[in-house]
């Protein structure tokens, strides 16, 4: 597994017209479809009072894909029966959430290193995160 090191800086929103190319890097060519549905339907199960579909940012660090956020609100309340947390998060930390569960679930079914490294790397991000203590909490 590589090391990613992130500092200071936060993720960007991955520009429109580099969109198409953000799934296949973030779970790979096989799993795009696959990874971004497991996201999708992730967010339907940690947050079943507040989210409700809708459009999807994309956040990339230093060009390196790292996780999906609905814009369809600015809070979520995780409630939801995977996790024993319960707390509101910004609709960032949800998607870290939902996009670190994917990450783990799909791993078993689809055992990659390519799946292997980007939790690393989200992981490693989340927890310089201003929402780390929630996310770790959510996700143990």
């Amino acid at each position: 597994m590589s090391v990613f090191e992130t500092g200071p800086q936060s993720a960007a929103i991955v520009p429109d017209e580099r969109r198409l190319k953000f799934l296949p890097t973030l779970f790979g060519r096989s799993l795009l479809i696959i990874g971004e549905n497991a996201v999708y339907s992730l967010m339907e199960r940690l947050s079943p009072l507040d989210y409700r579909g809708g459009f999807w940012d994309f956040y990339e660090h230093q060009g390196t894909p790292l996780f999906l956020a609905p814009r369809s609100r600015s809070r979520f309340r995780i409630t939801g029966e995977i996790t024993g947390f319960q707390g509101e998060v910004s609709a960032e930390a949800a998607g870290i959430i939902a996009t670190l569960f994917a990450f783990s679930h799909l791993s078993f079914r689809h055992p990659s290193d390519h799946l292997s490294e980007a939790y690393g790397r989200l992981y490693v991000y989340s927890a310089e995160h201003p929402e780390a203590a929630q996310i770790i909490e959510a996700i143990d």
